[in-house]
């Protein structure tokens, strides 16, 4: 009796640590994905003041001002890291080109590492995690929120598969857009994404 019950402890404990070993792989394989997805894109996120209605307005006018200011900007950007520079180097003329559009209002601007939740854009959907960001913030910055990807530049026009295809590899493209056999894999991606704006 007592023999067969050490059996199937044993027999927990290896179920036990095969369920966390694969769990540890899959977190693994999500934390590279998002981390490889997030390393290819710079996103931006434009808060208004207030939910007021014309608080609401002003962050749009703010936000057609950043981007008629920094898309021509990031035009010759081939990668993240050439993006992040050109967006480094104008942080004090999106400041004032933000400033100008605010009529009076504070606008705070700069670029970091931020949470975002699942995002769907035409053709392809973002898994929720951590990017790079360009924030603008008006006010105390308690409005609704508005962000795009401005690199490479989804934001002024619909997303194309092809403007996504020209930064991210094979293996990503297929994640962020769901294809057939890689819907599983998102799911993977975006839960992760999830637990670590949870614990951030």
């Amino acid at each position: 009796m007592e023999k067969s019950k050490n059996k199937s402890l044993r027999a927990w404990e290896i179920a036990a640590l095969m369920a966390l070993s694969l769990a540890l792989c899959a977190g693994t394989w999500a934390q590279s994905r998002q981390q490889s997805i997030s390393s290819a894109l710079v996103r931006l996120h434009v808060i208004a003041v207030s939910d007021a209605a014309e608080e609401q307005e002003i962050k749009l006018e703010v936000r057609d001002a950043v981007l008629a200011y920094l898309t021509p900007a990031l035009e010759n950007a081939e990668n993240q890291q050439q993006a992040r520079q050109i967006i480094t180097e104008n942080l004090e003329g999106i400041a004032e080109a933000a400033g100008a559009a605010a009529q009076g209002r504070q606008v705070s601007v700069t670029l970091s590492r931020e949470s975002y939740p699942t995002r769907e854009y035409e053709g392809f959907t973002l898994p929720a995690g951590r990017y790079e960001s360009l924030r603008v913030i008006l006010g105390e910055g308690e409005g609704k929120n508005w962000w795009c990807v401005v690199f490479p530049p989804l934001c002024l026009s619909a997303a194309e598969r092809e403007e996504v295809q020209s930064v991210l590899n094979g293996e990503d493209l297929a994640i962020v857009t769901e294809e057939e056999g890689y819907v599983l894999r998102f799911r993977l991606v975006e839960l992760w994404g999830e637990l670590l704006n949870a614990l951030s």
